[in-house]
């Protein structure tokens, strides 16, 4: 089942935000918050294990909202601009491939389509309007 939702990047403060927003909304998170330190094969610094990989909470009318903090370690780096991403969640992978493949023309800034550890077939970019996107399939 396709679906649209809104994915955030944090500097570390995830948690904070999406409890924060569960609460003002009335709702509750759609499954468990996944930390760093649960991913198998993913090394980050000591000091961001207990940060927050994969967080999900409803607001209105059923939209999702979807969080990660971002990793210093790592480089990255939360700034306007990389900070919120439309994430579309396909029926196929050749629907991955041919929303990616118009989105990602002439962006700088992107990560082809893969299968990735968590099992999805994802891929993110900046379009040439600078709106960032992911598109994954199942």
């Amino acid at each position: 089942m396709s679906r649209v939702s809104t994915y955030l990047n944090f500097p570390g403060t995830a948690e904070e935000a999406f409890t924060f927003y569960r609460d003002l909304f009335g709702t509750d998170f759609v499954g468990p918050i996944v930390r760093f330190s649960d991913m198998p094969g993913i090394e980050v610094a000591e000091s961001e294990r207990s940060l927050v990989m994969h967080a999900e909470v409803e607001i209105t009318a059923g939209h999702l909202l979807m969080a990660t903090d971002m990793l210093s370690s790592m480089g990255h780096e939360c700034r306007v601009g990389n900070n919120t991403t439309i994430a579309l969640e396909v029926d196929s992978r050749e629907e991955v491939d041919r929303l990616y493949g118009a989105l990602s023309e002439g962006s700088s800034e992107y990560q082809a389509p893969q299968v990735m550890g968590w099992g999805q077939y994802w891929s993110t970019c900046l379009d040439r309007f600078g709106v960032r996107w992911m598109v994954s399939s199942d």
